[in-house]
């Protein structure tokens, strides 16, 4: 019986740079806007909020940036992550074509999100910040930044968006261990939470609010700054060090994907394995597709609009151009936390616009289905949120099958779903509900608001 095939790096090979996709994008990004002025915004403007050089690496038009050496130091600790040919899957499935995944779980996080999380803390250390506040949805977030903050000597304040902070009690564990005080969004803790609970006591959260509670913390004290897990420039430039790897994996397995796969939430999980194949489509010429998949419940890339929205429910950030659901959206109660975001990263919805990229919105139910086929073929139990990606890549490979042609697929496989046997516990009794927003619904949401146009 055929394994899966193992394809790794050396240390050595490790790439020493972050890549940059500002700098090849035909189109940029319209400017973000000051949450008071409307005006587009300097990096002045968000030192409150940022240390200076993550500011930098925002606004930067460079193509690479050097990754530090203390960074590079602990990501020794796991990288370069194994890259595999998941043979047995296709195997089971009968199918033509290669499926290769990206393994990102092999962490003290179980998910990507320790690439930027170790990145953050060591720059807000640089700059002498004692303390970061943040939010998470599943917990990955949390978790990957805690263990960066004990490593680097800072303290961290986690809100969790609430009906995760009940759903995922593991990840809670995991936070506290690493140091971290972990408090449930919203929270009584905050003007913005206890503006949402007098409104509605029972409010499961959402990222944006928990991003609105992290954010009025962090503006009360110089010696505390934000973090953010998902969406911005810079968090998506620390994620490209997967696909960095992934190209030169491919190299030396002799093959290159005619179509790369990442789930969605906020962008750096699809983004991170996605952008260097796209740096090879735009300066190289090389002929790939690149495919994102969010839930069909919070279908900001597939229904939402494309205009300046706020990244957090109270209006404290600045006004991004993005697809979006509308900042005050509070999705359904899947199981894939990381996924229930109302927008998405600039870098993303440009491209997206341009189409350079596709999106497609997926079923609850069907993407574990996915992840259980996954499983009982190549041995990870994957984290809700890369079951999308997997069924997608199921997708493919039926669908070319179906054509009579052979493709070589690669998702990121972006974390374990160890702390997530509550989820599959529910899909096995059958359980775990399909909810789909529709087009209608959108709209009417979309209808509430105010805002700048993104033409």
């Amino acid at each position: 019986m055929k394994t899966s095939k193992k394809i790794i790096l050396t240390e050595r090979e490790m790439p020493r740079q972050w890549y940059n996709i500002l700098a090849d994008m035909p189109n940029k990004p319209l400017p973000p806007l000051h949450p008071a002025t409307r005006q587009p915004l300097s990096p002045e403007d968000l030192a409150a909020v940022f240390p200076m050089e993550l500011i930098k690496q925002e606004v930067s038009t460079e193509r690479y940036i050097d990754i530090p050496d203390e960074v590079l130091d602990l990501y020794k600790t796991y990288r370069p992550s194994p890259l595999y040919r998941a043979i047995n899957l296709e195997r089971k499935l009968g199918t033509k074509s290669k499926i290769y995944y990206k393994y990102e779980g092999n962490n003290y996080s179980g998910s990507h999100k320790a690439n930027t999380a170790i990145a953050q803390a060591y720059y807000n250390k640089k700059e002498g910040i004692r303390r970061i506040t943040t939010e998470t949805g599943a917990g990955q977030w949390g978790s990957a930044m805690s263990f960066a903050c004990h490593h680097f000597g800072l303290e961290l304040l986690v809100f969790m968006v609430k009906v995760s902070y009940y759903q995922k009690p593991g990840r809670k564990v995991l936070m506290s261990a690493y140091g971290a005080r972990v408090v449930p969004s919203p929270s009584t803790m905050t003007e913005a939470g206890r503006k949402v609970l007098k409104q509605d006591p029972e409010s499961p959260g959402s990222l944006g609010i928990a991003i609105s509670e992290a954010m009025e913390i962090a503006l009360q004290d110089p010696y505390t700054k934000y973090s953010l897990g998902s969406v911005l420039n810079h968090v998506i430039l620390h994620q490209t060090i997967i696909g960095q790897e992934a190209l030169l994996q491919m190299e030396k397995a002799g093959d290159y994907p005619d179509v790369v796969i990442g789930c969605f939430g906020g962008g750096s999980n699809f983004s991170g394995i996605a952008f260097p194949f796209l740096r090879e489509r735009l300066l190289n010429g090389k002929n790939v597709r690149l495919l994102t998949v969010e839930p069909a419940s919070c279908p900001k890339l597939t229904k939402g609009k494309f205009m300046y929205d706020f990244g957090d429910s109270a209006g404290m950030t600045p006004l991004l151009p993005m697809y979006t659901l509308g900042h005050n959206f509070i999705p359904e109660k899947i199981h894939a936390g990381g996924l229930r975001y109302h927008g998405a990263g600039v870098l993303v919805s440009q491209l997206l616009k341009d189409g350079y990229i596709e999106a497609r919105a997926k079923m609850q139910r069907e993407c574990f289905e996915a992840g259980v086929l996954f499983a009982s073929t190549e041995g990870i139990l994957p984290a809700p949120e890369s079951n999308y990606a997997i069924a997608a890549a199921l997708d493919e490979a039926r669908r070319a099958d179906l054509e009579g042609v052979s493709k070589v697929i690669l998702f990121n496989l972006s974390g374990h779903g160890h702390m997530d046997i509550s989820a599959y516990e529910k899909y096995f009794e059958g359980n775990l509900p399909d909810h789909e927003l529709t087009q209608s619904e959108v709209e009417a949401i979309l209808s509430q608001y105010d805002l700048p146009e993104a033409k």
